[in-house]
């Protein structure tokens, strides 16, 4: 994805970015520059309200939310260079691995009020802080307290979705996703895949590991698109773009 960084522009002026949308409609997801500093934001689709203390800036009488790339691992990965973001405005997306809803939140704002997205943890404790400080305030948003070990159990999904992301720290965090995505992703959607190479193995230099969970991938019928390690902003840690050929 170009993401048109290093523009020299004033505090606080925006550069849409990889985000579909009718002529003269404001952007989902921008590139802003705060104080000579080139910052991802997203439009906040709950004006007014923060989810991690994030600082929220107005651009043309609209109210953006500033997106951390080092509590957001997409976030990591659309700076690092993501060639292709997939979820744009109006995409239906399976989020497993919600945790307290910091990424989720940011994906909400880019797919709008005509997108969804399925919120899958599976922690009673950290659902019930998503639950109240996210999906409550954000109507695109259906929370699941569910196992993704099980995606036949996701009742309310009613269609399959054009985007699986999954951050779920496991050892067979690679064969859960498969299962969903043959579960729930249309033919032709996409897959975002973290993969943390220390809950896979630690014994293995995690170039190693990412070799082997995109192999799997590629096993199970993905096309990928791009492997992008995160670091500086998470350590041994990669993201693994592939689609599912119609």
């Amino acid at each position: 994805m170009k993401s048109q960084r290093g523009h020299s522009r004033s505090s606080c002026q925006e550069q849409g970015i990889g985000v579909k949308g009718e002529e003269g409609r404001a952007q989902k997801l921008l590139w802003v520059n705060i104080d000579n500093q080139q910052k991802l934001a997203t439009q906040n689709l709950s004006a007014g309200n923060k989810v991690y203390d994030e600082r929220l800036v107005s651009i043309g009488g609209i109210e953006y939310r500033v997106w951390d790339p080092f509590r957001s691992k997409l976030a990591a990965a659309i700076t690092k260079g993501l060639e292709t973001m997939p979820i744009e405005e109006g995409s239906s997306v399976l989020y497993l691995g919600a945790s307290t809803g910091t990424t989720v939140s940011h994906i909400s704002d880019i797919i709008g009020k005509s997108g969804i997205v399925y919120g899958v943890e599976v922690s009673a404790r950290v659902a019930r802080e998503f639950i109240e400080n996210v999906a409550e305030k954000r109507s695109n948003i259906i929370p699941m307290v569910a196992d993704a070990r099980k995606p036949e159990s996701y009742g309310v999904i009613l269609s399959k979705v054009d985007v699986v992301y999954a951050d779920i720290a496991q050892p067979d965090q690679t064969q859960i996703t498969i299962q969903n995505c043959h579960a729930h992703l249309k033919k032709g959607g996409y897959l975002l895949m973290v993969v943390k190479s220390r809950s896979i193995d630690v014994t293995k230099e995690p170039r190693e590991v990412f070799l082997e969970e995109t192999k799997k991938l590629q096993d199970a019928a993905f096309t990928i698109r791009q492997v992008l390690k995160l670091e500086p902003f998470d350590k041994d840690h990669a993201i693994i773009l592939a689609y599912l050929p119609a």
